[in-house]
C-alpha cells in the first residue's frame, strides 16, 4: 500500500493497482493529516481543529469517530482464507488516532519516496550529474499536482504542503544545476522559462536560465532575463537581485571562462598548456618554477586561478542564500523548526 499526498490524497494498492479515493473534503483532510503524522498519535483535539477549525459541531468527538470509522472501511483487509496477517491501519489510542504503515517495505508514502530520491540526487550531483538528473526526474515524476490538494483545511496539512512545495522547488533547482553540469543546457531552456514565469520571486531559476542561454550563444537573451528578474523583484518586493544573480550578470558581460560547459575548459587547456615562466619567480602547478614558458602562458595560468576563485565565491554566495532561506523558514514556523 502506498499513501499518496503529492497531489490529491489517495491510497494505491501496488499489487492490484486499485486506487482508493476518500469522498468529501473532511475525509480527505482526515486521511491527509494521519498520513502526514503517520506513526505518531494525533490527538482528537488536533484532528477536530484540522477538520472544522474554529467552528466545530456540538458533538465534534462523535463526528470525528464517524469519519474515522468510514475511513477504516475504505482501507483493504486480507481476503478470508488468504493466510495474510491482518493489519490494523488506523489504531485508536487514549489521546487520539495513529496511522500505522504496513510491515512491507512498499507500504510507505509517495512523499517519503520523493525525499529519498531527491536526497540521493543531491548527493550524486557533484560527481555524477547525469545520474543525479535521472534520480531527480524520477523523484519529481511522483508529483500529480499540489501537495495534499483538496485536503488543506487545517494547520497540519497546510504546514506539510508548504514544506513539500519548498522541497519540490529545491529539487527542481538541483535538477537543472545537474543538467548544466552534464552539459545539457540546450535541453532545459524551455522548462526554465516556464519556471521563471510560475515562480517569479525565485532568483535561482533566473540564474540557471541565464547560464543555459549563455552557453547556447544567446548572451543578449541571458542579459534580458536578468533585466526581467530585476524589474519583477523591484516591483513586487522593492529589493534588488541578490549577489549571486548580480554576479552572474557580471560574469556574462565579461565572458567569464567559468560559464563554459563542462569539458570546454579542459579542451582549451589541452591545446594551451599553462606553466608559469621561471623569470616570474612564481611556482608552477607542481610547485617548481617554470622553464621556457612565455607571457601568454602566464596570463592563461592567472586567468585560471581567477576563474577558480570566482567559482568559490559563487558557491559561497549560493550556500549563504540557502542558509538564509532555511533560517527564514525556521523562524517563520518555530514549531516545525523545533
Amino acid at each position: 500500500m502506498q499513501f499518496r499526498i503529492l497531489g490529491p490524497v489517495e491510497i494505491q494498492d501496488e499489487r492490484t493497482g486499485l486506487r482508493i479515493l476518500p469522498t468529501g473534503a473532511k475525509q480527505r483532510a482526515l486521511l491527509g493529516a494521519l498520513v502526514v503524522k503517520s506513526g505518531q498519535v494525533v490527538s482528537v483535539h488536533r484532528l477536530i481543529d484540522e477538520l472544522w477549525g474554529e467552528h466545530p459541531p456540538a458533538n465534534a468527538t462523535n463526528a470525528l469517530q464517524a469519519h474515522v470509522a468510514r475511513l477504516r472501511r475504505l482501507l483493504p483487509v486480507p481476503e478470508p482464507g488468504s493466510g495474510e496477517p491482518h493489519h490494523e491501519w488506523i489504531v485508536t489510542r487514549s489521546l487520539g488516532y495513529v496511522l500505522r504503515l504496513g510491515r512491507d517495505a512498499t507500504d510507505t508514502t509517495d512523499a517519503a519516496r520523493f525525499n529519498e530520491l531527491a536526497t540521493r540526487g543531491r548527493a550524486a550531483a557533484a560527481d555524477d550529474p547525469q545520474h543525479a538528473a535521472e534520480l531527480l526526474r524520477s523523484a519529481l515524476s511522483l508529483w500529480r499536482g499540489p501537495a495534499l490538494e483538496g485536503s488543506v483545511r487545517g494547520d497540519i496539512c497546510a504546514a506539510e504542503a508548504a514544506q513539500l512545495e519548498e522541497n519540490r522547488l529545491t529539487a527542481l533547482e538541483t535538477l537543472y544545476d545537474a543538467c548544466l553540469r552534464a552539459a545539457r543546457h540546450d535541453e532545459i531552456i524551455g522548462e526554465l522559462e516556464e519556471l521563471t514565469t510560475d515562480h517569479p520571486m525565485r532568483e535561482r531559476f533566473y540564474d540557471l536560465l541565464m547560464v543555459a542561454l549563455y552557453r547556447c550563444g544567446r548572451q543578449a537573451e541571458a542579459l534580458s532575463v536578468y533585466d526581467r528578474a530585476r524589474k519583477r523583484l523591484v516591483h513586487e518586493l522593492g529589493v534588488e537581485p541578490g549577489p549571486a544573480l548580480r554576479g552572474r550578470m557580471d560574469a556574462i558581460l565579461q565572458h567569464d571562462p567559468g560559464l563554459a560547459a563542462p569539458g570546454a575548459a579542459d579542451r582549451v587547456a589541452s591545446v594551451h598548456p599553462m606553466p608559469l615562466p621561471a623569470r616570474t619567480g612564481v611556482p608552477g602547478p607542481s610547485g617548481v618554477t617554470g622553464g621556457d614558458a612565455g607571457p601568454d602562458a602566464t596570463v592563461l595560468s592567472l586567468s585560471g586561478e581567477i576563474t577558480r576563485l570566482r567559482h568559490r565565491i559563487e558557491r559561497l554566495s549560493l550556500e549563504q542564500e540557502e542558509l538564509m532561506r532555511r533560517f527564514d523558514r525556521l523562524t517563520a514556523h518555530p514549531a516545525a523548526g523545533q
